[in-house]
């Protein structure tokens, strides 16, 4: 949890408006639920439901005003598939609830006004993340390199998502003046 909570505290230090503020909060509620999955699985996942909602928003008030066709359809593809993967690799209820919020996540951040190559990617790496978790459950059982790639994507991603938002709105704030 560490790694990003350190990410939280850069997205506060640098927030200059409730978009900033969100984008604290949603690191915040991961590096909390990067805790509590090995305190209790189910509170570290509630945690990480919370900060997707948060994102949600965030993303929500931060549409990209001109939508390429493939634009719409890969965050369209993205909040479907998610749960569907999901479930094909679990057959759990509460794992595709989760990854439900988590694909709206992905696909709200890759139609965002802030960058897909960080952003968007960032989002897609996390859901890669959390699909070997998923895939972990099941037909992934422990292979060896999972618990690295599971890390290395989520911690590269939460650290994108946080670096393109964060520039995001240090130019949407420039261009004010």
């Amino acid at each position: 949890g560490t790694g990003v909570a350190l990410l939280a505290v850069f997205a506060l230090l640098r927030a200059r408006s409730s978009d900033g503020v969100m984008l604290a909060g949603v690191m915040a509620f991961g590096a909390l639920g990067d805790v509590l999955l090995d305190v209790a699985f189910t509170l570290g996942a509630a945690s990480f439901a919370l900060g997707h909602i948060l994102a949600i928003l965030l993303y929500r008030r931060n549409r990209r005003p001109n939508l390429a066709a493939s634009q719409r359809a890969l965050g369209v593809l993205l909040a479907v598939a998610t749960p569907v993967i999901a479930w094909l690799l679990t057959h759990a209820l509460d794992v595709t609830g989760y990854a439900l919020l988590l694909g709206l996540m992905a696909g709200s951040a890759w139609t965002s006004r802030f960058s897909r190559y960080r952003t968007g990617i960032g989002a897609v790496m996390f859901v890669a993340s959390d699909l070997l978790i998923f895939a972990e459950m099941g037909p992934l059982a422990g292979a060896a390199f999972i618990g690295v790639a599971i890390w290395a994507l989520y911690f590269a991603g939460q650290f994108l998502i946080t670096l393109g938002v964060a520039q995001g709105l240090g130019e949407r704030r420039r261009s004010l003046y």
